[in-house]
């Protein structure tokens, strides 16, 4: 019997491509309860790449409430929210994240991808202008191509060549949007100003505070109401500080009536699981409670301590957050560092184009309130170890590593 003959894939050339650029990803194989230590590829590791900040994804309480409210709801939603899938659970997540924000109403999403793709091609289209940051998240971006509105692109946190954009006349609606805290960069937006000149030139503003979340604010709001600025749409995930899944959308009852409707990311997908949400409005209560504080303070102190190591210990430079990026700008070297740093039992990903510009290849290190002094001194030394390993390979040192 003859053998049938292979042909060629229609996408081996691009995958191949991919690799032959550094570009090439695979899916890590992550075991455990989400914490400070997981286990990566079958090895314990301190783990630096997750964005579970607060800890609560791993918090007793939240585990049993998502236990809970699968054991009283059910595995799965079932349905659409608009059909049979909005159980009770949804209804109080969302009045409590409503007060919590402010606002007069929320609305809560499957992810902060399709929350932001949903709001963004809700609320704009043909006829409209949506100025938005350089640096903003794909969700954000792919938001801005489906909603049909001209789209232009400020360089980051440029509020003159912002302002520049808003004075553009012609457009039935001007909406500007930002990020609060950039999920790459871990730098902070200019929400005061960016609020300031919406308000001046007409503009609705929408932050998304995925990474400021339960992080940022008095009692984790984020860092709009940190700075003391109210934007007319306020975005922010469930899944990062809070430690479920899920986003939502704040703002007043027009807005969210309106997205209830024309948000095709919320009409079209199941809703969200009950555990999920179950889970959800447990670690929102420990946000808001005395433990909150506290694992906020615990996050600020840790993330000092980091970078004042990367700055006595290895001459780092810049300042950032939570979030701290080691860029490396070589995309096959950065991935090099991480694995380097993996095999040493400190998981710090790589990140690369597309999702940072090219030459800007990155190791991001996301810092958790379970952090101890401790792990932070063992991922700066690891840190060390690996660029000296991955620099006696290429016989040349790394001279434009720095942070921020």
């Amino acid at each position: 019997m003859a053998m049938k003959k292979m042909t060629e894939s229609p996408w081996n050339r691009e995958i191949e491509e991919l690799r032959s650029q550094g570009l090439y990803r695979t899916m890590p194989s992550v075991a455990g309860l989400p914490g400070r230590a997981i286990t990566v590829n079958g090895k314990e590791v301190i783990n630096f790449s997750g964005n579970n900040y607060l800890g609560l994804a791993g918090h007793p309480d939240v585990v049993r409430a998502a236990m809970e409210a699968t054991g009283r709801y059910g595995a799965g939603s079932t349905a659409s929210r608009l059909i049979a899938g909005n159980t009770e659970l949804h209804t109080e997540l969302e009045a409590f994240l409503s007060a919590w924000k402010g606002t007069e109403a929320a609305v809560v999403f499957g992810s902060g991808y399709q929350a932001n793709v949903g709001i963004l091609s809700a609320l704009a289209d043909r006829g409209d202008l949506i100025i938005s940051d350089q640096y903003n998240h794909a969700s954000i971006i792919d938001g801005c191509r489906l909603s049909r509105a001209k789209v232009l692109v400020y360089p980051h946190l440029d509020v003159d060549r912002l302002e520049h954009f808003l004075k553009l006349d012609g457009f039935r609606r001007k909406l500007v949007v930002t990020e609060s805290v950039f999920s790459m960069d871990g730098d902070r937006a200019p929400l005061k100003q960016i609020d300031d000149l919406c308000k001046r030139w007409g503009a609705i503003l929408m932050v998304d505070e995925a990474h400021a979340t339960g992080v940022l604010g008095p009692d984790g709001q984020g860092l709009a109401v940190e700075v003391g600025v109210a934007p007319e749409i306020q975005m922010g995930t469930l899944g990062k500080a809070v430690g479920s899944a899920g986003a939502y959308a704040a703002g007043s009852r027009d807005l969210v009536e309106l997205l209830i409707n024309k948000a095709r990311s919320l009409i079209y997908t199941t809703a969200g699981p009950p555990g999920v949400i179950g889970a959800s409005l447990a670690a929102m209560k420990i946000v808001v409670s005395l433990e909150g504080q506290q694992r906020r303070k615990r996050l600020r102190e840790t993330a000092r301590l980091f970078q004042e190591l990367l700055r006595r210990e290895l001459g780092f430079s810049g300042d950032s957050s939570h979030i701290v990026p080691i860029v490396i700008g070589d995309s096959p070297r950065t991935m090099e560092m991480s694995a380097a740093c993996l095999e040493s039992g400190v998981f710090a990903h790589g990140i690369r184009y597309p999702t940072v510009p090219e030459g800007t290849a990155r190791l991001r290190f996301t810092l958790m309130s379970d952090h101890t002094a401790d792990d932070i001194n063992r991922a700066v030394t690891v840190l060390a170890a690996s660029m000296n390993t991955v620099d006696r390979g290429h016989g040349e040192a790394i001279a434009s590593v720095k942070t921020g």
